[in-house]
Order: C-alpha cells, then sequence, then structure tokens
C-alpha cells in the first residue's frame, strides 16, 4: 500500500463522514472503491474515444468498400 496526504473540499469531506458512518465502511476503504470506479470510468471513456476515433479512419473506406460491393450484386 501507498501513503498519500489528500486534500478535499469541506464539503465532499462532510458527505464522505457521513456517508462512510451510515454504510459502516472505513473511510480508507471507501476512498480506495471510490478511486477504483472512477479509474474504470475514464478507462471506459477513453477507450470510447479512441473507437470513435479508428472509426472515423475508416469511415470512408469502409463506404467505398460498401459500394464495390454493390456493384457486384448488381
Amino acid at each position: 500500500m501507498k501513503t498519500i496526504s489528500l486534500k478535499l473540499d469541506e464539503t465532499i469531506f462532510q458527505e464522505t463522514e457521513k456517508l462512510i458512518s451510515e454504510i459502516n465502511k472505513a473511510r480508507n476503504r471507501y476512498i480506495n472503491e471510490a478511486i477504483d470506479h472512477y479509474n474504470k470510468v475514464q478507462k471506459r471513456k477513453l477507450l470510447e474515444e479512441k473507437l470513435l476515433k479508428e472509426s472515423e479512419l475508416v469511415k470512408e473506406n469502409s463506404i467505398k468498400i460498401l459500394k464495390e460491393f454493390e456493384k457486384i450484386e448488381d
């Protein structure tokens, strides 16, 4: 485990403290799970952006190939 220093906005800290007391979870565990979840969300977002970018790159070629197939079918 790594030790870090973390500065939180007061409102976020207070809300977090309230939640962890209600769900009976250690602050450290709660923050670790929150960061893990956020990391997964960000990885998914990056993958989506990459796929959209790559899709745009092959879009023209795909249309050309589709038109060639249409010519073959006729």
